[in-house]
């Protein structure tokens, strides 16, 4: 089976070159332009981890977060052009499970999808029955 990638980013650019690496590297991939249609598709299509965005119009990447945080437990890896610590501590403690800079590598972020998804058992992943568990 592959695993069902979600890429969340105002850039159709952005969306479309990410789709195209990731299915030619294996991965089902679909994909939203907009936060709101994002949180949508992360409840409606069920992917096993998601690639996101900060810096969006409207509804922007740490809303989007929160709000995925809210009903799912799947692996969110943040992929934006901002690149400082403060950054990466604000996005990863909205909930975020892994951070990269763009440009990346077509290796690297594949590498670093494997190892969300291989983490996170698929029953896991699905939207939440009962409260979201409590991180240490």
């Amino acid at each position: 089976m592959l695993t069902k990638v979600l890429v969340i980013d105002d850039d159709p650019d952005m969306t479309d070159l990410l789709s195209l690496l990731l299915k030619t590297r294996g991965f089902d991939v679909i994909f939203s332009n907009n936060g709101e249609e994002g949180v949508l598709k992360v409840r409606n299509e069920s992917p096993d981890v998601i690639i996101l965005d900060l810096m969006m119009k409207g509804m922007d990447g740490w809303q989007v977060c929160a709000a995925v945080r809210r009903f799912s437990s799947i692996p969110i890896l943040i992929l934006t052009a901002l690149d400082n610590p403060g950054t990466v501590v604000s996005a990863l403690d909205s909930g975020a499970d892994d951070f990269l800079t763009k440009p990346v590598s077509s290796g690297l972020l594949v590498s670093r999808l494997n190892t969300l998804t291989r983490r996170v058992p698929a029953k896991e992943t699905g939207i939440f029955i009962s409260a979201p568990p409590v991180s240490i």
